[in-house]
């Protein structure tokens, strides 16, 4: 039975059995219901005198490498203690349903693919890896490289984490895969995500136009909110398995 406190309907229900084809955005307010704390979020200990805004952008990283690394690599280590909540395990289970599924995710975390995803594409990076700062190729340290940021094993550059920095453009293959997924879409979900950090949050209106039922999961009003065909109150961890359960067997 559909889950009315949720606002999961009768008619949104068969719209989702029927779609051949759904596309997925997922924010913050995802992986913070696995302990990752949002971009925006206070920082604690020795970073708590830090905004995020003074650390994620390339002209902090050519003024002081080593802090920006350490930085991330004090988020990597929250990364690494998280796990996939049941809002991204329902995703696992709804890209199995439909025959054509994308997940867009402004999220660096990898938990979509560790809970099980495959068509993932990573409109922001992707914390765990690193580049070349020269280069701008994915690149590792090489074992027992110690340097602070290390080093990249082609030209000896720094590495840097392989994610969007303020002032940086999306990877141009993610983005251009996420905005031909919403315009083909049947349905359209948005989930955990303010709707606020453009370009991201330009795919639920292309979906829209398209044609697309536009879906918001999300605890609170968001400017896409007057826009949705369904707007499902409620936490993705709790609204999307609901959802995905409504669906039925397979």
């Amino acid at each position: 039975m559909p889950n009315a406190g949720s606002g999961i309907t009768d008619a949104l229900v068969s719209a989702l059995r029927r779609a051949r084809s759904v596309a997925v955005l997922t924010g913050s307010g995802v992986s913070a219901e696995s302990g990752v704390p949002t971009f925006r979020d206070a920082q604690t200990g020795l970073w708590a005198r830090y905004e995020p805004q003074e650390l994620a952008t390339p002209e902090a990283f050519e003024r002081d490498p080593g802090l920006v690394w350490e930085w991330y690599e004090w988020r990597r280590d929250l990364v690494r203690a998280a796990k996939p909540n049941p809002g991204h395990r329902a995703l696992t289970e709804l890209e199995r349903r439909v025959p054509s599924f994308s997940l867009a995710t402004q999220n660096v975390d990898g938990l979509h693919r560790r809970a099980g995803s495959e068509s993932v594409l990573e409109l922001h990076g992707n914390i765990m890896r690193s580049k070349c700062s020269v280069e701008g190729m994915e690149a590792e340290p090489r074992e027992g490289d110690e340097s602070v940021p290390p080093l990249c094993p082609g030209c000896g550059g720094f590495l840097r984490p392989d994610v969007v920095w303020f002032g940086e453009a999306l990877p141009e293959d993610a983005f251009a895969a996420a905005s031909g997924a919403a315009r083909g879409c049947d349905v359209f979900l948005s989930a955990g995500t303010s709707s606020l950090v453009y370009p991201a949050a330009s795919l639920p209106y292309e979906a829209a136009r398209s044609g697309a039922l536009l879906v918001e999961i999300n605890p609170d009003d968001t400017p896409l909110t007057q826009h949705a065909d369904h707007a499902l109150r409620g936490r993705a961890g709790e609204v999307l398995p609901a959802l995905v359960a409504a669906l039925g067997e397979a």
